[in-house]
Formats: C-alpha cells, sequence, structure tokens
C-alpha cells in the first residue's frame, strides 16, 4: 500500500554478483572517498537500458567511473562508451581504470564536451550542470528513439512537482517538453531517475 506517493513495499536487498567492471569501479570510489558515485539500483536500471541500445552510449559526470562500468558491462557488441568529467585527475584515474576496454573513452571536460560525439543512443547526466542546462541541448545530443536518463531525483507524486518547497522546473520541463515523451521511475523508496525518449 503507498502513503503520500511513496511505495511502502520493504526494499529488497541487492544481488551481491556485480560485473568486474563495477565492482572496479566502486573500489576506485571507496580508495578516493568519492561518495557520489552511483547507486546499485540506477547502476542497475542503466545496464538494462544499455542492452536495449546500440550505437554510442553516453554519459556526463565520469566520477570514478561507476556508471561507464554499468553501461559498459551490458552494452552490445560494436556500442562504445563515452563519458566526461571535468576533474583532469579522475578523469585520469578512470581511463587507467578502462584502459583494457577500447569501448571506453574517457574524456575530460564539461558535459558539454560531449556534443561532438554526438548523436547518442543512450545518456546518462549524472551532473547538475547538465540537468539544470534545459532540454534543448540535451536533444540535440540525441538522435530519433535515443533516451536520456537524469539521476538524482527524490520521487514525487504530485503536479507540479515540488522539492524543497517549490516547483521542480526541471522535472516539470522534462514533463512538458514536446520533444520527448517521460516517466518518473522510483529505484528506491527514496530515489528516482527520469527516463527521456527523444521523439
Amino acid at each position: 500500500m503507498a502513503s503520500d506517493g511513496v511505495c511502502d513495499t520493504p526494499a529488497v536487498t541487492a544481488p551481491t554478483d556485480l560485473r568486474p567492471a563495477v565492482r572496479r569501479a566502486l573500489d576506485l570510489s571507496r580508495r578516493r572517498g568519492f561518495v557520489k558515485s552511483s547507486r546499485v539500483e540506477t547502476g542497475r536500471l542503466l545496464a538494462a537500458l544499455a542492452a536495449s541500445r546500440s550505437g554510442t552510449l553516453g554519459e556526463c559526470g565520469t566520477g570514478c567511473g561507476v556508471g561507464a562500468a554499468w553501461l559498459s558491462s551490458a552494452a552490445r557488441e560494436g556500442s562504445t562508451v563515452v563519458t566526461a568529467e571535468v576533474d583532469a585527475d579522475l578523469a585520469d584515474a578512470v581511463a587507467e581504470l578502462f584502459a583494457d576496454d577500447p569501448r571506453v573513452e574517457v574524456v575530460h571536460g564539461d558535459w558539454t564536451s560531449l556534443l561532438e560525439r554526438a548523436p547518442f543512443s543512450l545518456l546518462f547526466l549524472d551532473v547538475r550542470e547538465a540537468k539544470t542546462s534545459g532540454v534543448e541541448t540535451v536533444a540535440e545530443l540525441l538522435g530519433p528513439g535515443g533516451i536520456v536518463v537524469l539521476d538524482d531525483f527524490t520521487p514525487c507524486a504530485a503536479w507540479p512537482p515540488v522539492y524543497d518547497g517549490r516547483v521542480d522546473v526541471t522535472r516539470q520541463q522534462w514533463f512538458t517538453d514536446d520533444r520527448f515523451t517521460t516517466v518518473e521511475v522510483m529505484v528506491a523508496s527514496d530515489a528516482a531517475v527520469l527516463i527521456a525518449t527523444r521523439r
């Protein structure tokens, strides 16, 4: 039964059978004290979506490579993963992490550095600047049918969507833009992502 729009179903413990690339990226995160890596629940969703796509998959905000690891662990044969990180030290560390995987390219630069690699069939936005920059710019990164995943939302059942006592204009923009069909998906009782498909 649900109350206040939040699912009351007990959380299920995630299996521990993580792919080697994901384990290595999580180990790097722990060693560096990087606490902003993608949740396992979000990672499994990314992997499921990556398995359905072909071509170039992208990520804005590499961090310690956890998102890229989830994407590459399930990417179809012939697909590539391009991930952009503004912190040069982190970009170098993750490039080393994927040194043996030619499908993964780590770019040192902000999220706009992905524009020259477009179009993407799947794009994971995991930095605030990319999520709030507007649908217009993100739309340029995707081909028709391309999917974008926006991370780190708090579940909300209200309309207009509200966060911290104010209208969540970022979420509202994604739901009302005619170029995208968007859905909010809870990945845990306290976390949600937006999945938007380019029409």
